[in-house]
C-alpha cells in the first residue's frame, strides 16, 4: 500500500460499467492513482488517467496485479439476467468475487469494498422498510448468486482481512440503458402511458458513489450498509420526473395480475427453448409488482451518507437521455 505522502491507490472492477465509470472519474478528481479492470472489448470512454488492466474476474493473473499494494478495492464487475443465463451470473458475480478475494489475500490490500444489492433485503411480514437485518431468501440467479458472494465477502472480513459491503438500491442516472432509461420515458414519452404497479427505493448514482467513499473512509469492518434514496411508488416516480422536465407521465397502472401472468408464460418459453430466453420467472414477476422500500438509516448513522431527492438527478439523466436514447 502506499506511504503517507504518495497518493492512493484504488483497484477497481467494473470500471467501464455504469457505476464504475462514475467512481474511477471521482477517485481521479480526488487525486487517487486508480487501476481499472476491463475485458478487450469493454468501451472505456472517456476514463482518461486510469491505469488499465485488461481481462476479467476469473482471471487470476489479471487480478493479481491489479490489486496488489492498492489501498482500497471496489469491486464492482457484475452480471445480471439480461445480459446472460443464470449459470454465467453465478459464474461472474459469485466465482468472480472468490477470485478477487483470493487475489486480495496473496497480496498486500487495504479495505476491499464489495457492491452488492439491496435484493438480497426485502420487507418482512407487514414492514413497510427493510434494513440490512432483513435478509431474504434469493429468487432467481442473480439475487442467488450475489448473496454467495455477500458470504464470501463475510468470511474474508471474519477471517483474512478488511471488507465492507454496501447494497445500492435502483441506481438513477445518466448512461444507463435499463432502470434509468425505461423511468425516464414512462415519465416524458407520450408512446409509454403505462407504468408499472408496486414502488421502489431510487437513489441518484453519484449518492451511491459518495457511499462507497464513506463505506472505504468509516464502515466497520465486515458490516453491510444499505444505500438507498427516495422510496417511491412507480406513479409518483414517473410524475415527478414530468414535473421535473414538462413531459408526460405514463397514467395507467399494468395490472398486478398481468405481471404475474408473464411469469409462468417465460417459465414455459425457456423450457421449451431449453435456455434462458426472459429474465424472470413467476417468483420474480411477482416481486416485481411489490413495494421494495428501504431504510439507510444505518449508512446515514454510521457512514454520514445523504442522498438527494429524485428531482436533482434528473436533469442530467434527461441531458443523457435526449442525447443517447431518444
Amino acid at each position: 500500500m502506499t506511504g503517507p505522502t504518495d497518493p492512493p491507490i484504488a483497484a477497481v472492477t467494473g470500471a467501464t460499467g455504469f457505476l464504475g465509470s462514475r467512481l474511477c472519474r471521482r477517485l481521479l478528481a480526488d487525486g487517487w492513482t486508480v487501476r481499472g479492470l476491463c475485458r478487450p472489448t469493454s468501451d472505456r470512454g472517456d476514463l482518461e488517467g486510469v491505469e488499465w488492466h485488461v481481462g476479467d474476474v476469473l482471471d487470476t493473473e489479471t487480478l493479481r496485479p491489479l490489486v496488489d499494494g492498492a489501498d482500497a478495492v471496489f469491486h464492482l464487475a457484475g452480471i445480471g439476467l439480461w445480459s446472460a443465463g443464470p449459470e454465467t451470473v453465478r459464474e461472474v458475480n459469485r466465482d468472480g468475487t472468490e477470485r478477487v478475494l483470493e487475489a486480495c489475500r496473496d497480496g498486500d490490500v487495504g479495505r476491499v469494498v464489495f457492491t452488492s444489492t439491496s435484493g438480497t433485503r426485502r420487507p418482512q411480514g407487514d414492514a413497510d422498510f427493510a434494513d440490512e437485518t432483513d435478509v431474504a431468501e434469493p429468487i432467481g440467479a442473480y439475487q442467488a448468486s450475489k448473496a454467495e458472494a455477500e458470504d464470501l465477502v463475510d468470511r474474508y472480513a471474519d477471517t483474512d482481512g478488511d471488507a465492507v459491503t454496501v447494497h445500492p438500491t435502483s441506481i438513477f442516472g445518466p448512461g444507463d440503458g435499463a432502470f434509468t432509461a425505461q423511468l425516464l420515458s414512462m415519465g416524458v414519452e407520450r408512446t409509454m402511458p403505462a407504468h408499472l404497479p408496486g414502488g421502489l427505493s431510487i437513489v441518484g448514482v453519484s449518492d451511491v458513489v459518495d457511499g462507497l467513499l464513506a463505506a472505504y473512509d468509516r464502515g466497520t469492518a465486515g458490516e453491510h450498509y444499505i444505500l438507498g434514496g427516495e422510496n417511491l411508488t412507480y406513479d409518483r416516480a414517473v410524475s415527478r420526473i414530468a414535473e421535473t422536465v414538462g413531459g408526460s407521465p405514463a397514467r395507467i397502472r399494468v395490472p398486478a395480475t398481468a405481471i404475474h401472468a408473464a411469469g409462468p408464460v417465460a417459465e414455459v418459453v425457456d423450457a421449451v427453448a431449453d435456455r434462458r430466453v426472459f429474465p424472470f420467472d413467476r417468483e420474480m414477476a411477482t416481486l416485481a409488482t411489490r413495494r421494495l422500500f428501504y431504510s439507510s438509516r444505518k449508512a446515514s448513522e454510521e457512514l454520514g451518507y445523504e442522498y438527494r431527492p429524485l428531482e436533482a438527478h434528473v436533469p442530467e439523466a434527461m441531458e443523457w437521455y435526449q442525447a443517447e436514447i431518444r
